[in-house]
């Protein structure tokens, strides 16, 4: 980071290599899916019962691929043009894995939605990450 330079987009001034624009998608998908997870984190300490088992099952049920990818077929209609566009650059990268509890479509949908929210961060749209994640949130907790 250059001295001129400050980053103030997000939690710590570490900037990224290259604007958001030129960051790979999968590069994307790694920072979107820490900022995911610790929203979730985050929402489920906020609730009452914080017994540690309770909340890893919790927390699993909603960064779960399978999770992931539903939370981003209920949200693809809202989503902006420029949205949709970084989520397909991520549906379409090639990661190389598959994580053994999901089939690739799953783990797509999801690399696709963590690429957003990676998106999102590094382009300083708190506001948007923070009513995504609420309505994601809200989606899967109606699922039965």
């Amino acid at each position: 980071m250059s001295e001129e330079r400050k980053f103030d987009n997000g939690w710590f001034p570490y900037e990224p290599s290259k604007p958001a624009r030129l960051l790979s998608p999968i590069v994307l998908a790694y920072v979107g899916d820490a900022i995911y997870e610790v929203a979730v984190r985050q929402y489920l300490v906020s609730l009452p019962n914080l017994r540690p088992n309770h909340l890893h099952r919790s927390a699993t049920g909603l960064v779960s691929a399978k999770a992931q990818c539903a939370i981003l077929n209920f949200l693809e209609p809202s989503l902006t043009e420029e949205e949709k566009d970084v989520a397909r650059q991520g549906r379409n990268a090639k990661s190389g894995s598959v994580p053994k509890n999901a089939d690739v479509l799953e783990y797509r949908h999801a690399t696709a939605f963590e690429c957003l929210i990676g998106h999102l961060y590094y382009t300083g749209q708190q506001e948007r990450i923070e009513e995504i994640v609420h309505k994601g949130i809200q989606f899967m907790l109606k699922q039965p």
